[in-house]
């Protein structure tokens, strides 16, 4: 942590910032992010620590950002990273540390445990309570964040002095930067603004979606319970001690409003095994989406001084719980390669950042994508798929090999 001097410092020049693009001001930064999701408030979180200098542009309101219904299970690495940027206590204090996972196929039941096999475990606390306590700290600093700038355009990344413009209030304002981060997700500007011709894309669409229902009750289990059943895919997740979240596999052409509270939950029953079932706590829907399933991949990472993180790089389905890890470890690594360039005048670390990336970027994409295949009933499937299935679930039953290597997996021990 810095000092408290730098720290005032820092914040005075922020509002000196603010007040020139409120007068629609050329200013100058050090790094601009693009996007205030989680990914992009920990980079600029995790920066401000070193005392770099950001602006956050996003093109959402922040009632918005904070209302969007995400997943929320933290690997043990992420925690860290959360602990390192100060804005861990209210997860320590409300968030749910699992040690373990249990599978089921058609009944059958198998606990993987995360510590004996691992030594590590996973944390379940929301996305939106994430993204809350990140807002919170950077608002309490004082640094720049720009809610609902539209038109936002990336330049000249590919030279020394990148410029980012966008439209605040019908005003128009330019942002001179070291440096461009690109946190805005799938469908985000940075990403577009890249040369196709600079992009190689790798994507998989699978031919299902999932359902989901949160409900204000407690959770049945202590733990995450993911189900493989003839009718297919059904997974038991929690949100807080007081919130459930439910999802169960779909095809791709289901309608939303055909589908009412009674009806999820009398399929959800009947994917899950007689004594769970029963066990199960309803009520009205507080939130109802169905949420398509895809692998992407955009490599490299690294344009000039444009870096992508997180969504705007990569989709992993949900099966493996990556998505949100994934985009925390990218920005981690960029902030450390950032910070070395800053205090050290070393370029090595975001010389390095887009291959280190992709090498857990792929892992987790290798892992999602094989716990998609063995949990999910596959539209083309015959007996031959589904007994395959059958048998990497016994191994997993009686091959410590195995269940460790998925506990590894899941916690994401391979390295951050």
């Amino acid at each position: 942590m810095q000092p408290d001097g730098i720290v005032r410092r820092r914040t005075n020049a922020a509002k000196s910032r603010a007040a020139e693009r409120e007068r629609g001001d050329k200013i100058r930064t050090q790094v601009v992010i693009v996007g205030a999701g989680p990914a992009g408030l920990l980079l600029g979180r995790l920066l401000e620590n070193h005392g770099v200098e950001t602006v956050i542009l996003e093109r959402r309101s922040a009632a918005y950002v904070l209302g969007r219904v995400r997943a929320g299970v933290l690997e043990q690495g992420t925690v860290e990273l959360l602990e390192r940027a100060g804005v861990a206590r209210r997860l320590h204090e409300d968030g749910l540390v699992h040690e373990g996972v249990e599978l089921r196929f058609d009944g059958e039941r198998h606990r993987v445990d995360f510590r004996a096999l691992a030594g590590r475990t996973v944390t379940v606390y929301g996305q939106t309570e994430v993204t809350h306590d990140l807002m919170d700290a950077r608002a309490a600093s004082g640094t720049a964040t720009v809610y609902e700038a539209e038109q936002v355009s990336l330049h000249d990344f590919d030279g020394a002095s990148p410029t980012v413009r966008y439209v605040k209030d019908g005003v128009g304002h330019e942002i001179v930067c070291d440096f461009i981060a690109g946190c805005d997700g799938f469908h985000g500007v940075s990403r577009a603004g890249v040369p196709a011709a600079a992009l190689q894309t790798f994507e998989r669409v699978y031919p299902f979606g999932w359902l989901g229902l949160m409900v204000e009750k407690p959770p049945f289990s202590d733990e995450l319970i993911y189900a493989n059943h003839e009718r297919g895919f059904a997974l038991c997740s929690m949100r807080s001690p007081h919130r459930s979240r439910y999802y169960v596999q779909v095809p791709l052409d289901e309608r939303l409003e055909d589908w009412s509270d009674a009806r999820f939950w009398d399929e959800l029953r009947r994917r899950l095994d007689g004594e769970t079932a029963q066990r199960l706590l309803t009520g009205p829907a507080l939130e109802k989406s169905i949420a398509p399933l895809r692998s992407f991949v955009a490599e490299p990472m690294r344009f000039g001084r444009l870096f992508l993180a997180g969504d705007a790089a990569h989709i992993v389905p949900p099966t493996g719980a990556k998505g949100l890890n994934l985009a925390m470890g990218d920005v981690g690594l960029l902030a450390a390669g950032l910070a070395e360039f800053y205090e050290e005048r070393s370029e090595a670390g975001i010389d390095a950042y887009s291959s280190r990336a992709l090498a857990r970027v792929w892992a987790a994409e290798r892992f999602s994508w094989w716990m998609t295949s063995l949990l999910h009933r596959l539209p083309d499937a015959d007996g031959f798929t589904r007994r395959i299935q059958r048998a990497e679930f016994d191994q997993l039953r009686w091959s410590q090999a195995a269940a460790r290597a998925l506990a590894e997996n899941y916690t994401g021990a391979f390295g951050r």
